[in-house]
Parts: structure tokens; C-alpha cells; sequence
């Protein structure tokens, strides 16, 4: 067979496995990485209680036998047989044998059992490969795969048996499970060497190994030469190969095989069936995979419950949610319990699109139902919690889950660390981390990114540089996101000194820098005003094979426009274009803004045009500069057609967009009913007018004796900005005296108020329909 051939891009050694002479006999220890086992002689094995295990003294091989099963300690079954083997009446039975191999070979104590084996030879007890594949399975289990290809020379040199097909398929299929590629063809040869005869097994094994090593063509040839063995694939030949396919992303291929299979007379299984219905479902084709069904329906083919569950999770992945919950109303009608999998499924798929409340419905369902939840389920729901700012429900279903006995894993740390880090609550998410470490839970690099950049985000720079040490000494190695977080963080807090040298420290720590780290150190040297030494970092970074990107360029620009320097800002613009990099809307926004600093509005407007003939969509970063130059300079009806019309043609207008509006309306001599207008207008989308501009809007009222107009404002903006009732009646009490002076002077204290600005001056607007 041309397997070795096949997979040229591994080298294949075979590991040298002496074998030692047998030593005594050990009573079994679980290994130790050290391979040492405690040693008490066959010969001389103490504590023989005998009276234990109920044997009479003539006894027959299968009381002996019964006796040896009923033991669930290996060391108490080890020591029945001692004392068995010692009486005169013992018959040496493989199936005795072979029952002491299997409880020594639970606890990986392969030396004795060798001494077992050598027992069963000096005993002239028949051997067969079957006592070998206990070694095999074993040392699989103890994760031990570089001892396997040695119980081959073990059972043909000391014990003189030789291994078969079967024996070499069991081998091959072990090593192959464990994804031990190399020491599968180093086995494979071995077995073509000894001219062992392949089966239909071999292949399929085989060409699963081909399949999971990405080598599809290979392994699809290599089912192409079963023929000249004088075999034909099977269904699980023709299976493997699909799923190869699939995993390749080339459904197409997998159909074809498919039809292949159907050509040479294999039917299909419901296995065969369920892979190309995940297939599709994986690639989204949901209505392909139903018409899948239906067609192979009339063949026999009937849905089980990996068919249903798969086209649940196809479903929910596609967005279908509502569709797979009536999939799981005909899975109950058509007798299936929903598992674990299915609920899972439904969960994330409700997580997705925004339905909290009815996953945790969900969940409860699938408790009463005595479906129990798992890590995964309480994962999804506990994360997408803490994305929607739940962090207090969050919080109590990781206790829920604790109370069931579900240890929380990492990722359940990460979202409630995660979660309350947005939510500003540092300290507790400190003292969360402490908690993990203490139960023996391993922070990953996520958790340490995103304390680091809490504590970065705050300016304590110190802690975070701690907590990277700490993260070090943890064995979670440093990375590229790491030091980009540092970086980041000292540049926002303008130490770019400490910045650099981190940058520095990248290389000599053998990490590989990325355009985000450049991107980032070269943004904060043109906020520093050092762009000579930012322009000489891009340089760099081109050296080293890194493009720069509308980031790069737009950081320098950036700079040029806030300096005035139009001309510079041009060049920069012209460089991102010929460089293949496409300005996008912040580039243009940027130089459009910086043309109005420089008091070039008719160039601005013309290029805000341009901008709109290219399809892009403005944002208020554009339009905003624009108008408030027009303001400026009063030309209040031109600015607010310009407003009028980002209203209708662009993105929303911010909070800065309204600022100026009604700063210019107050400002610009019009008529005082437009800014009246005004505010009724930002009001009723969420905004607070900015109170300066407000105050003088009040003035004017007054002077013009429309102090009932003013009244409604003031109640407006108290309602938008959410004042507490108190506030509220202190107010109302100095309107109805008629001392709005006093009035205004309070809605000022209040909306000047450090803590009330972050809950009112960021009202949420109100989207447009």
C-alpha cells in the first residue's frame, strides 16, 4: 500500500523501545512520570488474606475467574491470584490471565505486567495477540504512544507470537485515534515488512488517517487501490472519505463519493446519511439538507436523534432560531428526548440573536425535563449575560451552577472577569481572579489581557506590568496581544518613553510584532507630536514585511490636519492611494476637518461632495466639521440644510452634531423659534442641549416676555436628562415664583455634577426608523 508515500511531509522514525528483562513482580501504582513502581514480590506477597475473597481450596478456574471480576481494587484482585497461583490445584487458564493483565494494565503497572506474561510462558499457558492489545490499549490510555510500536518486537521475541491482522488494525487504529501520525506509519511498515495481509479494516483505517493529515487525494487513492488487494470499500470506506471532504470544506466532493458508493452497490447507513446532512448544515444549506432527507426517506433512511439535533444546530447557526424550535416540537412528537446537545444548541442559538430571557426559559425547561445542564450550556448563557451588561444574573447563575456540582471552567472566569471589567467593577473582578487561582483554575491569556487592560485603562501601569510577570512566572506564555494592550496602555496615558522600550522588549522576547503594534506606537507618537520618529517607525515597519493600513496613514493624518498643514495631510492621503490602501470615511472625515480648521470651507464642502458621488456612507465625523464652519462664519440657513440633509441621507448626527446646531442657532441672530424648535427636536431623539447655549436661549425668552416657552423647555430637558423627583420639585418651585435665574443656576449645578454627567449627558439617542 502506498500509505507511506502518501504522507511525505512527516518523517518517519522508529523509535528505539529497549525491552528490559522482566523484573519481579510488582503490585500495581498508577505511573508516575518518573515510571517507578512500588515492588513487592510475586513470590513473597504479604497480607495473604484468603478467607477474603471465598474461595474454597479446590477451587475451579472459573470460581477463580468470578472471584477476580468481582474485585474493583486491583491490588485485592492481584493478591487472589498470588495466592491462587501458589495452591496446589491451580490450572494456568488464559482467561485468568488475561483477567490480571486487565486489572493491571487499569493502573498501568506494565511491569508487572510482564512478569504476568512471563508467568503465563513458564506456565506453557497458550498466548495469543489478544494479552498484547492489552499492553497497546494501556499504554494508549496512560498517554504512553512511543511505547506501543515495541509490544510488536515484546510479543515476537520474548513470547514468540506473532501479531496478525487484527492485532496490527486494533494498533493502527488506536495510534491513529490519538492523532499519532508518525508512529502510524512507523506501525504500518512494520506490518508490511512482516507481510501481514491488509483487510478492508486496514484501508479504512488508513485512509482515516490520510483524511485527519489533510491528505484527502492520497487517501482517496488509496481506497482506489483496495482492488488490487482483491477487496471492495465498504460503507465506513466510503463514510471516512466523505467526512474527509466535508472537513476540507468541499461538500461537493463528499456528494460525489456519495454517489460513487451508490454506484458500486453499498448502501448507506444512517451514519453515511448524517454526515452529509452535517455537511450541509455546516455550510448553511439547510434547505438542501431537508430535501436530502426527504429523498433518501423513500430508501429506507428514517431521522434519529443525531439527524434532528443536527439540523437544530444548523438552524440556530443559520439565525433560523424560530424554525429550529419547531424542530424540536417534532422531535418530541416523534418520540425523541432532547439532550443535552439539542438544548445546548437552542441556547446559543437564542444567546445570538438577543433572547436572553427565553434561553434562561430554556434552561429551566431542560432542568425539568431531567436533561442536565453542563458547562457548555451555563457558559453560553453566563457569556452572552455579561455582553448585555447582566453581570449581577450572570454572577448567580455561576453560583447555580456551582450548587450543582459543575466545577466553572475558564471560560466561566473569563466572561464574569470580562463582564464586570466593562462594567467598570475592577475591584471585584480582581478579587474573582483570586478566587479562580484559589480553586485551582488556570487564568489563560485572555484573563490576564483583560486585567491587564483594566488596570492600563485606569493608568495603574505599574499593576499591570506586575500581573505580565505574574502571567510568566503562571507558565502562560506573553504574546503579540499582551504587549499590544501595554502598549496601548502607555501610550494612552502619554508615557510613550514606556511604550517604546516595550516595543523594544518584543524582539529580544522572540514575539512577533503585528500591524496593531506598530498601528498603535505610531498613533501615539503623532498624538505626542513626535511624527518624524512615527514616520521612521512606518518605514521600519514596511521592513519588516508589515503594510501599513488605513490605521497607519490615518494616524499620521490626523496630525498634519490638527497642525493646519494641509498640504502634508494631501500627501498622505495621496501616498494611502498608491500604495493600494482606500481611504475610507475616517480618512476622509479626518482631511475634511482639517481643511475647515485651516479655513478652507468651499474645498471642504466640495470634498464632502465627492466623498457622497463615491457611495460611501457620511458619518457625522464628516459632515460635522462643515457645519460648523458654516455657523461660524453665519451662514446659518446653508449649515442647517446640511444638517437637514445628513439627517436624511447619512449616518445619525451625535451628540456633537446637535451641540453645534444649537450653538450656532443661538448664536447666528435667527429668528429665537428655530432654536425653540431645536430643542424640542434633540430632545424628543434623546439629547441634552449643552447649557451654556441653553442659557442664552432662556435670556432671549425672557427679554422677549415668553417665559411660559421656557417652562415647557426647562420640563423637557429635566424629563431627557432623567432628574430625580427632588430636583425636579426644587426647579418647578423656582418657575412658579418666576425666579428662573435660581432655576437655571440649579439645572447647571445638577448637569455640571461629575457623576451626573456619565448618566446624562450620554443618553442613549433614539434610533430613526
Amino acid at each position: 500500500m502506498a500509505f507511506s508515500s502518501s504522507l511525505k511531509c512527516f518523517s518517519w522514525s522508529l523509535p528505539h523501545t529497549a525491552i528490559p528483562h522482566p523484573p519481579p513482580l510488582f503490585l500495581p501504582h498508577k505511573p508516575s512520570s518518573s515510571n517507578h513502581f512500588a515492588t513487592v514480590s510475586f513470590a513473597t506477597a504479604q497480607h495473604r488474606d484468603h478467607l477474603s475473597h471465598h474461595l474454597p481450596p479446590d477451587f475451579t478456574p472459573k470460581q477463580l475467574l468470578d472471584a477476580l471480576r468481582r474485585q474493583n481494587d486491583e491490588t485485592a484482585a492481584f493478591r487472589i491470584f498470588d495466592w491462587a497461583s501458589k495452591q496446589p490445584n491451580f490450572t494456568p487458564a488464559p482467561s485468568v490471565y488475561r483477567e490480571v493483565l486487565l486489572k493491571l494494565a487499569k493502573v498501568g503497572s506494565f511491569d508487572s505486567m510482564k512478569r504476568v506474561l512471563d508467568e503465563m510462558k513458564l506456565a506453557g499457558c497458550e498466548m495469543d495477540s489478544g494479552s498484547f492489545l492489552i499492553f497497546v490499549e494501556s499504554y494508549a490510555n496512560f498517554d504512553m504512544f512511543d511505547e506501543i510500536p515495541g509490544v510488536v518486537e515484546m510479543m515476537e521475541v520474548e513470547y514468540g507470537t506473532k501479531p496478525d491482522t487484527h492485532f496490527y488494525n486494533f494498533l493502527l487504529n488506536v495510534l491513529v485515534d490519538a492523532n499519532r501520525l508518525k508512529l502510524v506509519e512507523t506501525a504500518h511498515s512494520g506490518m508490511v515488512n512482516r507481510r501481514i495481509e491488509p483487510d478492508v479494516s486496514t484501508f479504512n483505517i488508513l485512509i482515516k488517517a490520510l483524511c485527519k493529515a489533510h491528505q484527502i487525494r492520497p487517501a482517496t487513492l488509496l481506497m482506489e487501490e483496495m482492488r488490487s488487494y482483491g477487496l471492495s470499500p465498504d460503507e465506513k470506506t466510503f463514510t471516512t472519505l466523505m467526512q474527509g471532504y466535508i472537513e476540507q470544506g468541499n461538500l461537493d466532493a463528499a456528494l460525489r463519493i456519495k454517489e460513487q458508493m451508490v454506484a458500486t452497490g453499498c448502501s448507506a447507513t444512517n451514519v453515511t446519511v448524517n454526515v452529509l446532512i452535517n455537511g450541509l448544515c455546516k455550510e448553511g444549506r439547510i434547505v438542501e439538507a431537508l430535501d436530502f432527507i426527504q429523498r433518501m426517506s423513500s430508501d429506507g433512511f428514517y431521522p434519529d436523534q443525531f439527524t434532528f439535533n443536527t439540523l437544530v444546530n444548523g438552524l440556530c447557526k443559520g439565525g433560523h432560531v424560530k424554525h429550529a424550535l419547531e424542530m424540536m416540537d417534532l422531535m418530541l412528537q416523534e418520540g425523541f428526548d432532547l439532550d443535552v446537545f439539542t438544548y445546548n444548541s437552542l441556547i446559543s442559538g437564542l444567546c445570538k440573536i438577543g433572547e436572553v430571557d427565553e434561553a434562561v426559559e430554556l434552561l429551566e425547561q431542560m432542568v425539568s425535563r431531567d436533561c442536565s445542564p453542563n458547562t457548555v450550556t451555563y457558559n453560553t448563557l453566563i457569556s452572552t449575560l455579561c455582553k448585555e451588561n447582566q453581570v449581577e444574573e450572570a454572577t448567580g447563575l455561576a453560583r447555580v451552577l456551582t450548587s450543582k456540582g459543575i466545577l466553572p471552567d475558564v471560560c466561566t472566569f473569563n466572561s464574569l472577569i470580562q463582564g464586570l471589567c466593562i462594567t467598570r467593577n475592577h475591584h471585584t473582578a480582581m478579587e474573582l481572579f483570586e478566587e479562580m487561582k484559589n480553586k485551582g483554575c488556570q487564568p489563560d491569556e485572555f484573563t490576564y489581557n483583560m486585567l491587564i487592560d483594566s488596570f492600563c485603562s485606569r493608568g495603574k501601569l505599574k499593576e499591570a506590568l506586575g500581573l505580565m510577570k505574574e502571567m510568566e512566572l503562571n507558565g502562560c506564555a506573553r504574546n503579540v496581544v499582551i504587549y499590544n494592550t501595554l502598549i496601548d496602555g502607555f501610550c494612552k496615558n502619554k508615557k510613550i518613553k514606556e511604550a517604546e522600550e516595550i516595543f523594544d522588549q518584543m524582539e529580544l522576547q522572540g514575539v512577533s510584532r503585528n500591524s496593531v503594534t506598530y498601528n498603535t506606537l505610531i498613533d501615539g507618537l503623532c498624538k505626542n507630536r513626535r511624527v518624524e520618529e512615527a514616520a521612521e517607525l512606518m518605514d521600519q515597519m514596511i521592513m519588516e514585511g508589515l503594510k501599513p493600513d488605513k490605521f497607519t496613514y490615518n494616524s499620521l493624518l490626523t496630525y498634519f490636519c490638527k497642525q493646519g498643514d494641509i498640504k502634508k495631510a494631501a500627501d498622505i492621503v495621496q501616498a494611502m492611494t498608491s500604495n493600494g490602501c482606500e481611504p475610507d470615511i475616517v480618512t476622509y472625515g479626518t482631511l475634511i476637518g482639517g481643511l475647515c480648521k485651516a479655513g478652507r470651507v468651499e474645498v471642504a464642502s466640495r470634498l464632502l461632495r465627492t466623498v457622497q458621488m463615491k457611495g460611501m456612507n457620511l458619518t457625522p465625523q464628516a459632515y460635522n466639521p462643515v457645519i460648523q464652519a458654516l455657523f461660524k462664519r453665519r451662514r446659518t440657513t446653508e449649515a442647517t440644510r446640511l444638517f437637514r440633509e445628513m439627517m436624511e441621507k447619512g449616518d445619525p448626527p451625535d451628540a456633537i452634531t446637535y451641540k453645534i446646531v444649537f450653538r450656532g442657532l443661538c448664536n447666528g441672530g435667527g429668528p429665537i423659534g428655530e432654536a425653540v424648535d431645536f430643542v424640542l427636536e434633540m430632545t424628543e431623539n434623546g439629547y441634552i442641549p449643552e447649557f451654556p447655549s441653553f442659557y442664552q436661549l432662556a435670556e432671549g425668552l425672557c427679554a422677549l416676555s415668553m417665559e411660559d416657552t421656557l417652562i415647557k423647555l426647562v420640563e423637557l430637558v429635566m424629563a431627557t436628562a432623567k432628574f430625580s423627583e427632588g430636583e425636579v420639585s426644587m426647579i418647578r418651585g423656582f418657575l412658579k415664583i418666576r425666579k428662573f435665574q435660581d432655576a437655571l443656576a440649579t439645572i447647571a449645578n445638577i448637569l455640571c455634577d461629575e457623576r451626573s454627567q456619565r448618566g446624562r449627558w450620554q443618553a442613549q439617542p433614539k434610533s430613526r426608523n
